[in-house]
This record gives C-alpha cells, sequence and structure tokens, in this order.
C-alpha cells in the first residue's frame, strides 16, 4: 500500500509554484536547467545534528507526479494560466535528476540535503512536497533519536497517533520516529503500509469495563497470556494495582509456565512508583515483568527519572515526539543555486540577504564527510564544487567560512560523499533500503558522531566548511551584488 498513490499529491504546491511555472513558459524559460538545493539552518531543540527522513516518500511522490484533467480543470478556471501551458502540464512529468543523503544519516546546517537538477517549471513545482517530506520527516526521526539517546538502550515506543498534527502527520511520523530509533509505534496503519512494528495492550477504559481490576486483569491474561501488559494505575498503583497484577499473573501464566509479562504505569511519580512495583513484582517471583511508562515523556523526563533510579524498562512516548512540541518546525528551505547558460555551462547563483545566515551557498555542489582514520569518527563535513575531488594521499586543511582564521589540517582521514543519485533523467536509479536497514544505518552513522557532539544542552558544533574554491566562488558573487 502507498499513501502517495492513494491521491494525487502533485497539487500539493504552493499556488506560486504554478504561477511562475506559467511565468517560464511564457518567457521561454521553461527548459531552462536549473540547480536548487534543500538545506537547514538550525538544528531543533538547539542540539548538535538532525537526522534525514523523508527521502522514500519524496521518491513515491515524484514517480507518481502527473496532472490529471481534473486539475487541469481547476487551473482553467483560475483565469491566469494559458491554454499552451495547461497543455504543458496534460503530459507532464519529471525528466531531472536528484542527488539526496539516504535517510537515517546525521545532517548539520547549511549543508545540501537534497540536489535538484532539472527543467526550471519541473524543478519548482516539486519544491513544496520535497520540503514538507523532508522537513516533517527529519524533524520526527530527529527527536525520536533524542529521545532514545536519553533512554540509554531501553525500548522506546512511539504512542503518538491521537495528538499528532493530522493523518499524516500520525503515518509517516511514526515512519521516521522509526529511523530514529523507536522499536514500535502504537500506529496501525504505520504497521500496514510500512512495516514499523505496531503494538498495544489495554487502556483505563478495559478496567473499568469489569466489576473488579482484578477480574480486568485476570480476562485479559486469559485471552493474551504471551502479551499481557497490565495497566496498574487506573485506580492505586501500590495498593490494588500491581497486587491485582500480581495475583492475575500467579493464577493464569504461572501454570502455563509464562514469565514473560509487563505492567505500565500512565500517571503519578512514576519514579518513585516504578522503584516500589519493581521491589513487589521481585519478591512476588516476577523478577521479568517489565515496567514501562507513559505520560507526557520527552528526552528530559526520561533522563531525569533514570538519574532519579527509577526502574523502567521501556517507555511509550506521545504527544512531545510526534509533534516535537518543543521545536516543531525543522526549517529546512529550497534555493536556486545555480543554472545552465545555452552551452551547458554551470552558472552559480547566490541569494544575498543582511541576515548573514540567510546567504545561500552558490553552485552545483558535492558534501563530504570527513573521518579519522585513527577513530572512526566523524570530524567535519566539507562542501566542494561539484568537479573537485579530495585527495586521501595529501593533507587536507580545512577553514571555518565565518572565520576564515580557525582552521585544522587533517592527514590521516578518509572523505565519503554524503550525498547518492536517486534519479537520474527522470529515471529512479537508487536501490531504496528497508525501513530495518536504514534504522540500522542510522544508529551506526549517529555512533561516528563525537559523544560531546550528541549533548543535549551546549553540544560541541561540528563544522561544515567550503572549499577554498567554493568560498572564493562566494566572495566573488557577493562583491558584485553589492
Amino acid at each position: 500500500m502507498d499513501t502517495e498513490k492513494k491521491l494525487n499529491m502533485t497539487m500539493l504546491c504552493d499556488f506560486y509554484e504554478l504561477t511562475m511555472g506559467n511565468g517560464y513558459f511564457q518567457a521561454g524559460y521553461q527548459d531552462r536547467i536549473t540547480y536548487f538545493d534543500v538545506f537547514f539552518r538550525d538544528v531543533p531543540d538547539k542540539g548538535g545534528f538532525a537526522v534525514c527522513a523523508g527521502l522514500s516518500q519524496l521518491i513515491d511522490y515524484i514517480e507518481n507526479l502527473h496532472f490529471d484533467e481534473e486539475d487541469i480543470a481547476y487551473l482553467r478556471s483560475k483565469n491566469l494560466f494559458s491554454e499552451e501551458f495547461l497543455n504543458y502540464l496534460r503530459n507532464f512529468h519529471f525528466s531531472g535528476d536528484i542527488w539526496a543523503i539516504p535517510e537515517g544519516t546525521p545532517i548539520f546546517p547549511r549543508e545540501p540535503v537534497v540536489t535538484v537538477r532539472a527543467k526550471a517549471i519541473e524543478a519548482q513545482l516539486i519544491e513544496t512536497f520535497t520540503l514538507l517530506t523532508v522537513n516533517h520527516q527529519s524533524l520526527i526521526a530527529t527527536k525520536a533519536n533524542r529521545i532514545c539517546r536519553a533512554a540509554q538502550g531501553r525500548t522506546v515506543l512511539e504512542f503518538g497517533s491521537r495528538r499528532a498534527q493530522g493523518t499524516d502527520g500520525a503515518i509517516s511520523g511514526a515512519r521516521a520516529a522509526y529511523i530514529g530509533g523507536c522499536k514500535g509505534t502504537a500506529c496501525t496503519i504505520s504497521d500496514q503500509l510500512y512495516g514499523v512494528p505496531a503494538g498495544g495492550t489495554m487502556a483505563h477504559s478495559w478496567v473499568q469495563m469489569f466489576d473488579s481490576q482484578y477480574e480486568a486483569f485476570k480476562t485479559y491474561c486469559q485471552i493474551y497470556p504471551t502479551n499481557a501488559t497490565l495497566l496498574v494505575d487506573t485506580y492505586n498503583v501500590l495498593k490494588s494495582g500491581v497486587p491485582d497484577a500480581i495475583r492475575a499473573f500467579n493464577e493464569v501464566l504461572k501454570p502455563l509456565g509464562i514469565t514473560k509479562c509487563g505492567i505500565r504505569l500512565d500517571s503519578g511519580d512514576i519514579a518513585y512508583l516504578s522503584r516500589e512495583a519493581r521491589k513487589m513484582l521481585d519478591d512476588a517471583g516476577w523478577t521479568e515483568c517489565q515496567i514501562s511508562a507513559s505520560n507526557s515523556l520527552d528526552e528530559y523526563i526520561i533522563r531525569d527519572l533514570l538519574q532519579q533510579g527509577a526502574k523502567i524498562d521501556m517507555f511509550g512516548v506521545g504527544e512531545r515526539m510526534i509533534t516535537a512540541s518543543s521545536q516543531p518546525v525543522f526549517g529546512g528551505v529550497y534555493k536556486l543555486a545555480a543554472v545552465e547558460d545555452a552551452q551547458g555551462n554551470i552558472i552559480p547563483k547566490i541569494k544575498v540577504s543582511e541576515n548573514v545566515d540567510k546567504i545561500t551557498n552558490p553552485h552545483f555542489k558535492k558534501t563530504y564527510r570527513i573521518f579519522d582514520k585513527a577513530t572512526g569518527k566523524a570530524e567535519a563535513d566539507y562542501i566542494a564544487v561539484w568537479d573537485e575531488t579530495v585527495d586521501e594521499t595529501q593533507p587536507l586543511e580545512l577553514f571555518d567560512p565565518r572565520a576564515t582564521w580557525k582552521r585544522k589540517t587533517y592527514t590521516n582521514f578518509e572523505a565519503r560523499p554524503l550525498q547518492v543519485q536517486v534519479f537520474k533523467g527522470g529515471q529512479l536509479v537508487y536501490q531504496q533500503p528497508s525501513l530495518q536497514e536504514i534504522q540500522k544505518y542510522c544508529a551506526e552513522q549517529v555512533d561516528t558522531l563525537w559523544d560531546e557532539v550528541k549533548r543535549f544542552e551546549n553540544p560541541h558544533k561540528y563544522y561544515v566548511d567550503l572549499s577554498q574554491k567554493l568560498w572564493d566562488i562566494k566572495q566573488e558573487l557577493l562583491r558584485q551584488r553589492r
């Protein structure tokens, strides 16, 4: 199943992309080759890095891109578009090239995450959806990765569907959370569509439905003996919740030889309750019973709970993950970086602003990640002009593009290109990994970062530097635009 195929997403674009497309067509620019970069300026939550996600949905969108007759009729009704342009849209398909950083890769501000080389109208029309999918899923994958790292190896499940910002926020958000490190989701359709493992047990209403809490627990254990996780805080956790759970385990599971079971805490002083519940379970011989916790958790609360000695094996995280509530916007942008002239020469373009952060890096570019061969750790990212190569046998000097006197030379290093080609001439040339492979890759790549970069507060700045050639081109364009 594929959500993009259920609904033609071509019209999910900003209207100016269509008016500009019509303008390009009328001005004779429709076949001019352009280069656009997707990049972001700030890491969410003032973190040290973000996690790239959303490429799979971008691929689906590009492959299904088309205007149907209903779309053409709608656009005609606006009385803005020429019939020649509408006829052009009737046969529209993407014929360009796309390079992207693979999903699960740690990414940093101002480096190209996606690069689009295509005819002007094609490149302009895909702007909104490209940003939408990369921004949203990268945001959730980044938040999920922070939460999973705070859990220190304990299982984290995504529980946020009912409080997500719309249906796709829930569906693709669960996918992104899985990439970031979650082991599963409560969102059933995300399992059906993407293979994110879905699971769940009971709500408070199950307990309230029965005449007694014990009867509710016993019945659940009888129906689901191999998946018995009981919600113990409907009434009183320590006085009745845990004792009734132990009684149900003893009467139903023990005769079956089942030792795998669990309880869930959803309210109260979770650190204290989990410690006391652990003692009660252990004293009753249920040492393998897992304790899970939910209730408006995030990375900071989870970190504090563990510092307070909470005995929690699994965390269910809802709204603060699926909405990234502490910073619910990723902020990726889509900017023109170059065009080609009639001879195929690449002409760099730059956007200038009084706000230095909004000045773009021009040209068709290639980004390398520099790894120290001795440690295997990522040291910096290096953005070069597309035709530049890095000679690993020679020292490589990098400098901070904002403070050029800050320089460092690498000798024993490996330079790995970050982007891979995804589309060539409109055809998919990228072998997509499975979602499980993406999650594994993400964990491996995050592990290449120094712990200082992964701190939640005041992380070490990871440098994204420009080659001397690219820096010189940028400075010349800035001088020309004075």
